[in-house]
C-alpha cells in the first residue's frame, strides 16, 4: 500500500469523530473575537453556539490562514518519518492558504529529496471540501496510491456542489458579499440570497428568493437539477449551517423526501469558526456530487 497521509484544513467542516475514524490529521486556521486569539479547532475552545451568540450580540470576528511555517510544521514530521503527502486546501477563491500550503511543499521537498508533498485546491469550502476529503479518504481506505488519489480530486472537485442561503445577511453585507441597498431590502422583503461556489470556487449569489421556505425549496431543486442521475442519486449528501438546526432539518427531511436512495442518510454539521467568521448565524448549505460547474 502506497505509505502516504491525507491531511486538510479544519475549514471542512466536519466532526470531530470524522477525524478520529480516519485518522486524517487537520492544520487549525485561526479567528480573533473580542480581543482573543482563537483556533478553529472543531468548538473545542468555544462552543459553536456561543460563537455565535456572541455574533448575534455584535461581536466581529476576523479570520487569519495557516501559513506556511504553520504547513512546514505541521507536515515535517510525516516526512522525516519517510511518508508522503496528499493535502487538500481551501478553495483559492475565498482564501489564499493554498499559496501558503505550496511554499512549504517546495521547501520540503527541496529539504528532503526524494520526499512527495501534494497539493489540492479544492476550490470548495465548508462541509463541501470537506465531502472531497471523504470522498479521497475513501480511495486510501481502498488502496489507492498517492498519485492516483490527487489525479481523482483534480478530475472530480468541481462536481461536488455547494448551495448556500442564509436568513440573517448582516455578515453577508460586512464581507461585501452583498450591498447594503440589498441588505436593507432584503431585510424588508424577507429575501433569502441563494448562493453557490462556481468554478473558481468563489462564492456567487445566484438567486433572491423571498421567504426561507420557498428558498428551502430552490435549494433541494438546485440538487434535483445538478446531481448525478437527479432523483436517483446515490451519492453522499452533506448539510451544515451556523446555529439554525431547525432549518438544516428542514432541508434534510426534504432531500430524504426527493432522493430515495442516498448513500447512507444525509449528514448534518456545524459551520466551524473560519468559515462562520463570514457568515454568520443563519446559513445552511447543500452538497452533493453532480455535473461539472461550469459558471
Amino acid at each position: 500500500m502506497d505509505n502516504f497521509v491525507l491531511t486538510c484544513c479544519s475549514t471542512v467542516d466536519l466532526d470531530e469523530a470524522f477525524f478520529e475514524k480516519r485518522h486524517i490529521p487537520f492544520v487549525c486556521f485561526h479567528f480573533r473575537m473580542d480581543g482573543v486569539d482563537y483556533p478553529d479547532d472543531l468548538g473545542h475552545s468555544i462552543s459553536f453556539k456561543d460563537f455565535y451568540d456572541r455574533i448575534r450580540n455584535g461581536a466581529t470576528p476576523t479570520t487569519s490562514q495557516v501559513n506556511s511555517s504553520e504547513f512546514i510544521e505541521f507536515w515535517e514530521p510525516f516526512v522525516k518519518e519517510g511518508k508522503n503527502i496528499l493535502h487538500i486546501s481551501l478553495s483559492s477563491g475565498i482564501s489564499g492558504v493554498v499559496n501558503s500550503a505550496i511554499l512549504a511543499q517546495k521547501y520540503l521537498m527541496e529539504k528532503y529529496p526524494g520526499s512527495v508533498v501534494k497539493v489540492v485546491d479544492s476550490l470548495g469550502a465548508s462541509s463541501g471540501y470537506g465531502m472531497l476529503v471523504e470522498y479521497v479518504a475513501d480511495m486510501k481506505d481502498e488502496g489507492k496510491t498517492l498519485e492516483e488519489c490527487y489525479e481523482w480530486a483534480e478530475e472530480h472537485k468541481l462536481n461536488i456542489h455547494h448551495w448556500f442561503f442564509s436568513t440573517n445577511l448582516t455578515s453577508y453585507r460586512r464581507g461585501g458579499r452583498i450591498s447594503s441597498a440589498s441588505f436593507f431590502l432584503g431585510q424588508l422583503l424577507k429575501i433569502c440570497p441563494l448562493l453557490n461556489m462556481d468554478y473558481l470556487g468563489r462564492l456567487i449569489p445566484r438567486k433572491k428568493i423571498r421567504t426561507k421556505d420557498k428558498t428551502i425549496i430552490e435549494t433541494v431543486n438546485m440538487m434535483i437539477e445538478h446531481a448525478e442521475d437527479g432523483t436517483n442519486y446515490n451519492g453522499k449528501c452533506f448539510i451544515c449551517h451556523s446555529d439554525c438546526l431547525d432549518d438544516a432539518i428542514k432541508v434534510k427531511d426534504l432531500v430524504e423526501s426527493k432522493f430515495p436512495n442516498l448513500k447512507g442518510k444525509v449528514r448534518i454539521y456545524s459551520v466551524g469558526t473560519t468559515i462562520g467568521s463570514h457568515t454568520g448565524p443563519g446559513t445552511v448549505a447543500l452538497f452533493f456530487k453532480g455535473d461539472k460547474r461550469e459558471d
